[in-house]
């Protein structure tokens, strides 16, 4: 059984970020940008969340000519302390994925009319690629866990659809790379894609955690090539410096 779009288009304020939101995910941000503290105060005010959407083209911080891709996600805003000089440091959780269908205006922020999207819905085939990625996925933590030091903890959902977007999220790849996982309509299409990827990756990191720690046992040698490839695989957050 195939999910359909639906069809009633809504008007979404929009906050185009370097970084891909999923259902589910939680964004912690501050505004500062003046356009964009005017819409988190109108969304406060009415009550309503805002749509997130990772930039195209363009700048982050206020460019009004900002080009956003056409996937994106409603945020749903849990908590907000107002800072000084009328900024704000929010935390909120993604909710529906929608589409952009036309920008309606670029002043005073971004405002959109759009279409929510609606998953296919979650069948055999899903429960089958879930059950193949989950010992995968725990060893990409694991090897994620080695290399950082960091304790983290993350039970995949039993619903396909909700750890699809949990490991979406939890990948360290390229923005480019999560879009593409954003924009898939179901859990077994995204869970697919991301089993291939990371068995793809993990004989890459296997080799690399061996050869830092053989750089660990050895100081004298030196250790910046290895620490240079495990920021490049998974961004500074996980370097060990």
């Amino acid at each position: 059984m195939r999910g359909g779009d639906a069809k009633t288009p809504a008007m979404l304020r929009l906050f185009p970020l370097k970084t891909v939101l999923f259902p589910g995910a939680v964004l912690a941000v501050r505004v500062f940008e003046p356009r964009y503290r005017q819409m988190v105060g109108d969304a406060l005010r009415s009550g309503e969340g805002f749509g997130v959407v990772l930039i195209r083209d363009g700048d982050e911080a206020g460019d009004p000519d900002v080009v956003p891709h056409a996937i994106g996600t409603t945020a749903e805003i849990d908590d907000v302390t107002v800072l000084d000089g009328g900024r704000y440091a929010l935390n909120a959780t993604g909710r529906r994925r929608f589409r952009i269908d036309r920008i309606v205006s670029r002043e005073p922020y971004l405002l959109a009319e759009a279409t929510f999207l609606t998953d296919d819905v979650a069948d055999a085939a899903a429960r089958v690629r879930l059950d193949e990625i989950r010992d995968v996925f725990r060893e990409y933590l694991g090897l994620l866990i080695a290399f950082s030091g960091v304790r983290a903890e993350l039970d995949l959902p039993e619903d396909p659809l909700d750890a699809s977007y949990l490991i979406g999220d939890a990948l360290q790849v390229a923005d480019a790379m999560k879009q593409r996982l954003l924009e898939l309509r179901s859990a077994e299409e995204r869970l697919g894609v991301e089993l291939g990827f990371l068995r793809a990756l993990l004989p890459r990191l296997r080799a690399l955690l061996e050869r830092t720690t053989d750089v660990d046992e050895e100081p004298e040698e030196p250790a910046e090539p290895a620490r240079a490839t495990q920021e490049r695989l998974f961004g500074s957050y996980f370097s060990r410096n």
